[in-house]
């Protein structure tokens, strides 16, 4: 049986980018966690950070320096959500909200990686999840 149970980021510093999507997303970075290899655990999935020397960031929207992947999370309202992100070190990228608030803004965290800020009308948050429409 195949189970998804990391998604593994590429980084300088381990423990830095773990504390700063540890602050984003308000869960504890895992005990055990290094300069090598820190985690975050989402249910049972564990967002971790794996230190490579030589680190060379993506460089989003070039082409000839790909993203390689990115972080969508969905957010009540953008604006609080930014300024909380951008004090943490994130960098405003680009915006894609619509004129009634919707949409997305992207962003990258302190190395580099781009992750999105999404507000999609509809959207019910529930124990089990999102709910679409």
């Amino acid at each position: 049986m195949l189970r998804f149970t990391d998604f593994i980021i590429d980084c300088p510093d381990t423990m830095k980018l773990a504390a700063f999507y540890s602050e984003l997303t308000g869960r504890p970075i895992k005990d055990g966690s290094h300069e090598n290899w820190a985690g975050i655990t989402f249910g049972e999935v564990e967002l971790a950070f794996y230190r490579v020397d030589d680190y060379r960031a993506p460089q989003w929207p070039d082409g000839a320096h790909p993203k390689q992947f990115h972080l969508d999370f969905e957010v009540d309202e953008i604006e609080p959500e930014q300024r909380r992100v951008i004090g943490l070190g994130a960098t405003l990228q680009q915006d894609f909200i619509d004129d009634e608030g919707y949409g997305w803004r992207v962003f990258t965290d302190p190395v580099g990686h781009p992750f999105c800020l999404c507000r999609n009308k509809g959207v019910v948050w529930t124990d089990q999840g999102l709910i679409w429409p």
